[in-house]
């Protein structure tokens, strides 16, 4: 549009020469020369204003497309390499089993190795103990018998995201999570996942449950040391079909490993679970 107006101005320049020109040789009525004079200037301010508004719809357009292109972009989770080797072992528990402090038996004893990106999902009824297996995983419980090895980095997402604080921005959250970042490094780091300039300053209460789940992501997958292996527990609830197929094509191409709990079964065929762990309740 701006090379439209542009010839249009150079067009109305070429004729207001060619006017001035046939003004000059004085061979027509004054009267003739002043009506040409007011045409050339009302059709200037209409060619003026005509190429106004097709300059504001280009504009309406352009946004209208950059909106576009953001909605898609913003479905792109990007999940930055481990380089985990095939044959590294992941995690190993050694027969372990988690207690109440009532003593009542939650879990196990259970045998479990991975090595290298292996897919797993841990499946069971309500109260098998699936969640109180993750955190055991995590290091976020200790097991009440035997033992669990964890050899490499590892980070757990629950549902809600809630190593996020409702209260804190997305840079807060991100700082509070890899200490030795500076504000650039977390803006830098977030901008990565989408959320760019002044929407790093979001409140995570404000956030929905594909933007927090892509928050919790950016902090945990972009510090010093990414972990290997992601914990998952049922990380589709609250997320719409569009999130759900975002979260299921990064984490398809992510090179870690997977410990994930959903009752989705189509969503774990999407990111390639390899083998299943069943849990029954204990006694």
């Amino acid at each position: 549009m701006a090379r439209e107006g542009q010839a249009a101005l150079e067009k109305k320049a070429r004729r207001d020469r060619a006017g001035r020109a046939f003004a000059a040789r004085k061979s027509e009525p004054k009267i003739l020369l002043g009506a040409m004079a007011e045409r050339a200037e009302n059709s200037g301010a209409r060619d003026n204003r005509l190429a106004e508004r097709k300059a504001a719809e280009a504009e309406a357009a352009l946004a209208v497309a950059r909106e576009r292109v953001e909605r898609v972009r913003a479905l792109d989770i990007p999940m930055p390499p481990t380089g985990l080797a095939s044959g590294r072992t992941v995690l190993v528990l050694h027969e372990a089993a988690w207690d109440a402090p009532d003593g009542r038996r939650i879990l196990g004893p259970l045998s479990l190795r991975l090595t290298g990106p292996e897919r797993v999902a841990v499946t069971g009824p309500n109260g098998a103990g699936k969640t109180t297996l993750l955190k055991l995983i995590a290091g976020d419980l200790q097991p009440s018998s035997g033992g669990v090895e964890r050899p490499v980095a590892s980070a757990l997402l629950d549902q809600a995201a809630d190593i996020l604080m409702p209260d804190e921005t997305l840079v807060e959250a991100y700082r509070r999570l890899n200490p030795e970042a500076t504000p650039n490094a977390a803006h830098a780091a977030l901008a990565r996942f989408l959320f760019r300039n002044t929407v790093a300053q979001r409140v995570v209460a404000s956030l929905s449950g594909g933007e927090r789940l892509r928050a919790a992501l950016a902090c945990v997958m972009s510090g010093v040391q990414p972990p290997q292996l992601l914990i998952l527990d049922e990380p589709t609830n609250h997320l719409d079909l569009d999130s759900i197929a975002a979260v299921e094509a990064a984490l398809r191409a992510w090179d870690g490993a997977l410990v994930v709990v959903s009752h989705d079964a189509d969503f774990l065929e999407a990111i390639g679970v390899e083998r299943t762990l069943a849990l029954r309740p204990c006694g």
